[in-house]
């Protein structure tokens, strides 16, 4: 490979000198295959791609037209390196590796294996079946990936009835339940023969490669002989398992004559979106489908056959075939998608035809620089089907991509009525012009100890969390809510003003009439400003009952069943959640820092040294003595520290992660 760098990044690059040194690097791009790396002024690398010709490809972005996405793209780039590759299969692995390494933001970013589900025997001198989202290199077996969790687990389920192999993860030293219901042979008392655990694995092999028809029949003569030998307890355990292989293995209706594992790709695209559908078919069944949705930025074809590349890239249970779209393909599949029961029929047709259309079909195939790439690559057979059956089930994949895509923006569509409704809904009640921002406060406490203060932001009626804030309260004594919510709105406020921070259309405050005057009071006569204030009075059970506004506050009726109603107790339970997290939080911290202070030779140094190196009160509770050392902490005063802590056994301290908002 040979890589191309030029250029470096000390400092942030202009618009005019980066087009300047673009222009130039355009003329040097070699007529080879290779990745290239489009930059942002800061030398981040924003996207990645990859070319059967890097002259031809890259030049692309900076001349001619381009839709919305891909110019938003266009415009932060300000540099690009480039690698030249032997060949387009090296090309697309490279780009895979890349797009792994520096995950860039335009890119198509798949997640790694741990999305899928798999089946693993383990290889361990007393195997294991177990469901497993990680995939290492360890001699043990994978099957799969399974479209969902509860798909794998269900056949680990049947399995398991099947095949008594050990569950525990370390061998116990007796006997345990699964030994009892006859699902392990219990390794860690009775002896285990190697052969015995080589004929499990074997079955349970054949079993997920396709051969459960057979296991079944095996079990149905096992269950006859058994019926006539007048053992009805076996025979019944027999007929159970039978009809628990029927019911997770045989639910399928699509079919193919071949019975080969297959996987079938569809796609489509609309308003910068990518949908990309994924059908399983294991031994000629079609058993679950996956479905991806995400934005791209690129030319929708090559970031589909990217985002096949890197589903594909480091997965050990890869399908004997594949099958693609080819772009025409993707772009005219209409929005009905196939239905299941005209998809059956379309799988039932002729062994006949199938063959025609393979032989017919191979050159066009074996053609493709991504299908040769891949084939190469990963070994399997990539087809990119012109007609006939499997241009069908490639066709069924599309059209269902094409109607996902449309449910998800008529989701949108109706959310951003609903959300943005409300907001406007509830302007008009209060007569205010807008309340595209609102911002919300509440107070909490405990009789007066550890107070504290939040404010939540609700943009077009949809939380807007990176915009939230929480406060210590800094001058008020004892429980005293009014003064409180004054410090809390003098505080925001002024920041606001100070820094110019966008001010909001409608303030809302958690309670009733004293904590909108106290509000209003210090807005309009501390600060000179003329914000909308409501408040949000609860009845007897503590749920949302009145909308208070003015000055004097007056109730404005609300009817209970409206989206404005609604989008008011959203907010109130939104700013209560994250005050009293956030109050739970400082008490927590509170009473780990006085039982630490509590025990002699402990000061605040010692106990800020402990709460580092442990983590939590919990963890320096369940410590040894021997622990302690690493933090210069002696036997004598390890024990007391260990007395101390475990002298009320059973307490435990409150620990919640602190929510992605800033303290003011």
């Amino acid at each position: 490979m040979e890589t191309s760098k030029q250029g470096g990044f000390s400092s942030v690059i202009g618009a005019e000198q980066a087009a300047e040194n673009i222009r130039h690097k355009l003329a040097l791009l070699p007529e080879r295959p290779g990745c290239y790396l489009m930059k942002n002024g800061e030398g981040t690398i924003i996207y990645v791609g990859k070319a059967k010709v890097l002259k031809n490809r890259v030049r692309s972005y900076f001349t001619g037209s381009h839709n919305a996405k891909t110019q938003r793209l266009v415009a932060e780039i300000r540099d690009f390196e480039y690698i030249v590759t032997a060949s387009n299969m090296e090309a697309l692995i490279l780009e895979c590796n890349l797009i792994k390494q520096h995950f860039p933001r335009y890119n198509v970013l798949l997640k790694d294996d741990k999305s899928f589900p798999y089946l693993k025997i383990t290889s361990e001198a007393h195997p294991k079946l177990e469901v497993t989202r990680r995939i290492v290199k360890d001699k043990a077996k994978y099957f799969g990936p399974y479209p969902n969790a509860f798909a794998a687990q269900q056949t680990k389920k049947l399995l398991d009835r099947l095949y008594p192999l050990r569950k525990c993860k370390t061998l116990p030293d007796k006997v345990c339940l699964y030994y009892h219901l006859g699902q392990c042979l219990a390794p860690c008392e009775y002896p285990v023969e190697k052969a015995e655990y080589e004929r499990m694995t074997g079955e349970i092999s054949r079993f997920l490669n396709g051969g459960h028809g057979e296991i079944k029949k095996e079990l149905q003569r096992k269950m006859e002989s058994a019926a006539e030998e007048l053992e009805f307890e076996r025979a019944r355990e027999y007929r159970d398992q039978i009809a628990a292989i029927e019911a997770t293995m045989e639910k399928q209706t699509i079919t193919m004559h071949d019975t080969m594992d297959r996987d079938v790709f569809g796609y489509a695209v609309d308003k910068g979106w990518m949908c990309v559908q994924i059908l399983y078919m294991r031994q000629g069944k079609m058993i679950q489908r996956h479905v991806s949705l995400f934005p791209f930025y690129g030319e929708a074809h090559e970031d589909f056959l990217t985002y096949v590349a890197q589903y594909y890239s480091d997965n050990p249970a890869l399908p004997r075939e594949m099958l693609l779209p080819d772009a025409p393909a993707a772009v005219e599949a209409t929005a009905t998608a196939t239905s299941d029961i005209a998809a059956a029929k379309v799988a039932r047709e002729g062994d006949a035809e199938e063959r025609e259309e393979d032989e017919s079909r191979e050159g066009d195939e074996e053609s493709t620089d991504f299908s040769r790439s891949l084939h190469s690559w990963l070994n399997i057979k990539v087809h990119v089907p012109k007609r006939g059956t499997k241009r069908k089930l490639v066709t069924m994949a599309c059209g269902n991509a094409k109607v996902a895509l449309e449910e998800k923006f008529r989701l949108i569509e109706r959310d951003q009525e609903r959300s943005v409704g409300a907001s406007e809904g509830l302007a008009q009640h209060i007569g205010i012009p807008s309340a595209r921002r609102i911002e919300a406060f509440d107070n909490s406490n405990i009789q007066g100890s550890n107070p504290v203060s939040a404010m939540v932001v609700f943009t077009d009626g949809k939380p807007d969390r990176k915009e939230y804030r929480k406060y210590n309260i800094r001058t008020v004594q004892g429980p005293d809510d009014y003064e409180t919510m004054r410090e809390v709105i003098r505080r925001r406020y002024e920041r606001v003003l100070k820094e110019g921070l966008p001010l909001p259309d409608l303030i809302v405050i958690d309670g009733g009439k004293g904590q909108i005057a106290s509000a209003i009071d210090v807005l309009e006569n501390e600060l000179g400003l003329d914000v909308p204030v409501c408040g949000l009075a609860k009845d007897e059970k503590h749920r949302t009952s009145q909308l208070l506004v003015g000055d004097p506050p007056e109730e404005i009726p609300l009817p209970r069943d409206s989206q404005e109603f609604y989008l008011l107790q959203r907010i109130q339970d939104e700013v209560h959640r994250f005050a009293i997290t956030f109050h739970r939080e400082k008490r927590a911290k509170s009473m780990i820092a006085s039982k630490l202070d509590a025990i002699p030779g402990i000061g605040e140094k010692r106990r800020k040294q402990l709460l580092k190196h442990f983590g939590s009160l919990k963890a320096i509770r369940e410590a040894s003595v021997e622990d302690f050392r690493a933090v210069s902490i002696g036997e004598a005063l390890a024990r007391r520290i260990l007395d101390a802590l475990n002298e009320g056994e059973g307490e435990r301290e409150a620990e919640s992660k602190p929510e992605a908002a800033q303290p003011e």
